[in-house]
């Protein structure tokens, strides 16, 4: 099918991306020329035959495996026929697609693949990124601006491709990921995304395109036109775009630019930007560098890399170690010179976010209550919030604002689809997770860069009247919100890569200490946590075990959806304190960490210590912690010997 030509790319990069793809494009030939491509009459569409596989049930945000299984020969390709398997022919007959990734190791090459699979699955015009990128919110952005602007039937939108692992490791060992977004902008309904699950069990074939053996350029701007596809009246084309124009333009309709740009050139405010080698780099040279004029220095990591300079692109306070030591928040390694007043970095996707202070750092759960209550520094909300939403895990911080200013508040499973429906159905304006994701309805992702431009309009707002020299600082503004609201502690223990077994044995546990832990105190209760979406009354089950005492407070047990390698349970802990405001978190937390971890037992059932990552924290436990990786049966004959 394809053959694909990397000059810029490393000789092994080149020969593992293309290794079975190569032998397949050389079938191919064409012979009059359209823009320095070779083309005879229609292009034929063949079939391949394949093999399926077992493995393709996507989790939160996609299917996300190794980069080396999407290279296996046809995986990619069965997943992307499968997607297109769901649509009705009336969705694709002469359609618009975009398709677009992070820029991740493979994306390129994935792109040329999946070109050829939509040309012949009857799609009118792909829309693509500059490069082969565009970031997630952008993706969401592009679809509904074609849907919005669109005079014809034909150039109707369907949805999106977007090649992502989101805040997952890149590079030839890392990971890579294909999601679905819809017509809406928004990622696909836990619906659709069991039907392409079933048809990856059946898929016997996928239909190719026999474009030319050349790669199609991602890096000329324009629209170019390849042919007519067998079976197809209309030309078939590939236009591609400026990566942030269209997303730039959109922030300039929500936020006051000319009201930051002024706020940035105080004297008494320095800023900087941690880009995690992601696709958010080039929208955050454009914003601050383009439309701000602040300084090229506050800008760090913002060439993206498809390895994401060796790093993991997870902005937290265990992988945004540059951000974290510049920002005065880490007593292993002082900052060393001046350290600023605002800091933020992206994921690889851009669409999470971290906000830090001057030696503060931000909980995403604590972002999202003070933008809700600081809604009116934002344009976009001039007419007030229509609600707000947060993720089941995510803190009851955004509830209290919420009751405050009279909002309605949604809790809904873990994953941004599940927000869409009250969007598109008017009911929600503002909403986020504790995993650092923020966003509004002005797209249907989460919106790391969005979340950046809020927290600088509220600084930019409360600091209007102040002289220099006066600044209110992130900190001011966070501790000012917990003598209004009060403070909710929370943190997060991540267990990750458990194997199978051991893990599925810690849920068993946690589900049958239920009734023990509703009897130890009238009012405390404990759910397995189900939604029903007020708007389709679709059903979503298993999104969590949540443990709630009398006063509140409580503790989450739920598995991830985003890794790649074996099961990775989270612990979510929260304890609510109306004037105890300054304590540390540890001591907050500490009769409720003792509590979830022997409920479940999940450090001797699994071996570890403790969590291999305390989330909220600078505590990072690596994988010594556990003193050998063990299987089920293992631990079964252990416990019998000591019997």
């Amino acid at each position: 099918f394809f053959v694909f030509f990397f000059s810029s790319r490393r000789r092994h990069t080149r020969c593992r991306e293309v290794s079975w793809a190569r032998r397949c494009v050389q079938e191919t030939g064409y012979q009059r020329r359209v823009h320095g491509i070779q083309e005879l009459g229609m292009i034929p569409i063949k079939s391949v035959k394949t093999v399926a596989f077992t493995d393709q049930n996507a989790g939160t945000s996609g299917l996300r495996k190794k980069v080396d299984i999407f290279m296996k020969e046809h995986y990619l390709a069965n997943f992307v026929q499968s997607i297109f398997d769901c649509l009705e022919e009336a969705e694709k007959k002469g359609k618009v697609l975009v398709v677009s990734g992070d820029g991740r190791y493979f994306n390129t090459a994935a792109i040329q693949i999946i070109i050829r699979i939509a040309a012949a699955n009857g799609f009118r015009k792909l829309v693509i990124g500059e490069g082969g990128q565009l970031s997630t919110p952008a993706v969401s952005a592009l679809i509904r601006h074609i849907n919005a602007t669109k005079t014809k039937p034909e150039e109707e939108c369907v949805g999106g491709i977007i090649l992502t692992a989101s805040h997952n490791p890149g590079g030839p060992h890392g990971d890579f990921g294909v999601k679905f977004n819809v017509k809406n902008g928004g990622p696909a309904l836990e619906t659709f995304t069991k039907n392409i699950f079933e048809k990856s069990k059946v898929i016997k074939e996928y239909k190719l395109a026999e474009l030319p053996k050349e790669d199609i350029p991602l890096k000329d701007i324009g629209i170019k036109t390849l042919g007519k596809i067998v079976g197809f009246d209309h030309e078939f084309q590939v236009e591609i775009i400026s990566s942030t124009q269209i997303y730039i333009d959109l922030m300039k309709k929500i936020f006051d630019f000319a009201k930051i740009k002024k706020f940035l050139a105080r004297k008494d405010f320095k800023m900087v930007f941690d880009g995690l080698f992601g696709v958010s780099g080039n929208y955050a040279k454009t914003l601050f560098l383009n439309e701000f004029g602040i300084n090229p220095a506050s800008l760090i990591a913002c060439d993206p890399k498809e390895d994401f300079g060796g790093g993991h692109p997870d902005p937290n306070l265990t992988y945004a170690k540059r951000l974290v030591q510049i920002m005065g928040l880490d007593p292993k390694a002082p900052a060393t010179g001046e350290i600023p007043d605002f800091g933020a970095a992206c994921d690889g996707d851009a669409d999470r976010n971290m906000i830090v202070g001057r030696k503060f750092f931000v909980t995403p759960s604590d972002s999202l209550a003070i933008i809700a209550a600081n809604y009116k520094a934002i344009p976009y909300f001039a007419g007030g919030l229509k609600g707000v939403a947060r993720s089941m895990p995510t803190s009851a911080a955004i509830n209290r604002v919420a009751a405050k200013i009279g909002a309605n508040c949604e809790e809904v499973p873990t994953g941004w689809k599940f927000f869409g429906n009250l969007m598109d159905a008017g009911q929600l304006s503002l909403c986020g997770e504790e995993s650092f994701g923020t966003g509004s309805d002005h797209i249907r992702e989460k919106d790391g860069l969005w979340a950046v431009l809020a927290w600088l309009s509220i600084l930019a707002e409360v600091n209007k009247d102040k002289p220099e020299g006066s600044l209110v600082s992130v900190e001011q503004i966070v501790k000012e919100h917990w003598k209004i609201f009060g403070r909710n502690y929370y943190q997060r223990y991540d267990y990750e890569n458990l194997d199978n077994a051991l893990a599925s044995k810690v849920l068993e546990i946690i589900q049958m200490n239920f009734e023990n832990f509703t009897k130890r105190q009238v009012g405390n209760t404990a759910v397995n946590f189900l939604y029903i979406d007020k708007i389709d009354h679709s059903k979503s089950l298993n999104q969590g075990f949540i443990f709630t005492y009398a006063d509140g407070s409580r503790f989450v047990f739920r598995t991830s959806g985003t890794g790649t390698v074996g099961m990775t349970i989270r612990l979510y802990l929260e304890k609510y304190s109306a004037d105890k405001i300054d304590l540390p978190i540890e001591v907050a937390l500490k009769e409720i960490v003792d509590d979830a971890i022997s409920l479940s037992k999940i450090h001797e059932i699994t071996g570890l210590k403790g969590p291999h990552v305390i989330t909220l924290s600078l505590i990072h436990i690596s994988e010594p912690t556990r003193p050998e990786r063990i299987s089920y049966a293992v631990f079964c004959l252990k416990k019998k010997k000591q019997k």
